[in-house]
């Protein structure tokens, strides 16, 4: 059977980042991707202009329809918006037999919130003790921890303070660093330096999303967790790479880049 993946996280109408972005990377990796509306977001290339959290209730019933009847190899979990969303999901979470992905979403691409500041300690202590691999970027380690990574010797140092709050493993994403896009993916005893190109293409619209669905779809083939985030690490780079124009600002990644024919 086609391994199935769960996103529980934002809708983006843009279709750049959000559950659109997981859905598409979930279908370009070979998985069946599932979802949980947890919010609706007015959203395009320049920006949020409107957020809209959906009911406990409704979050809960989406997630209990579709793991108690169709089952799930993985789940991913993106912009929660609530400290009541956070820790509803976490409980849900920690009730599956199944690795969780948790992206710890704070901020979009444009610097609008999207996670309210009395969910960061639901956050903290409720979410990430559940999660199997946690990937927080720069601006969300410097949130959810207080560290601030201003250089690729820093990111040890970020990353054993997000393995405080109880994640198995965690990928720090280095992306905002200058010089080659380096993320460090440690379990607090073994350290695995993922490093790729940077590329001059400021269409990067739904990376975190994209990495993060990614990994969950590669660990639902059964994958080991470094295995997974290799190869979820070279898919997104390639999506980096051929992201496009869309809209008067930024752009998306290109998630089917691998479908398309060369030049």
């Amino acid at each position: 059977m086609i391994p199935r993946v769960l996103t529980v996280a934002g809708s983006d109408s843009g279709g750049g980042a959000g559950v659109q972005a997981d859905l598409k990377t979930m279908l370009a990796l070979g998985v069946h991707g599932m979802s949980v509306i947890t919010a609706v977001t007015a959203q395009n290339s320049l920006g949020v202009q409107g957020a809209w959290e959906l009911p406990v209730e409704a979050v809960r019933a989406q997630y209990r329809s579709v793991v108690d009847d169709i089952g799930v190899q993985a789940v991913k979990t993106g912009m929660l918006a609530s400290a009541e969303l956070v820790e509803a999901v976490a409980e849900l979470i920690s009730g599956t037999d199944a690795p969780a992905v948790v992206d710890p979403v704070g901020v979009s691409k444009h610097g609008d919130p999207l996670l309210a500041a009395s969910a960061l300690d639901s956050v903290r202590g409720r979410l990430l003790p559940v999660a199997t691999v946690a990937t927080p970027n720069l601006d969300e380690v410097t949130q959810l921890t207080g560290v601030r990574v201003e250089s690729e010797g820093d990111l040890g140092r970020a990353a054993a303070a997000v393995l405080e709050y109880g994640p198995r493993w965690v990928l720090i994403k280095g992306g905002h660093l200058p010089g080659d896009a380096v993320d460090l993916l440690t379990d607090g005893s073994r350290e695995h330096w993922l490093r790729s190109p940077r590329h001059d293409n400021r269409h990067t619209h739904g990376t975190g999303c994209t990495l993060a669905s990614a990994v969950a779809s590669e660990l639902a083939k059964g994958l080991t967790v470094p295995e997974a985030v290799k190869r979820a690490k070279e898919y997104v780079t390639g999506a980096i790479a051929a992201g496009f124009a869309l809209g008067a600002g930024i752009g998306p990644v290109d998630h089917g880049w691998r479908c398309r024919p060369p030049e």
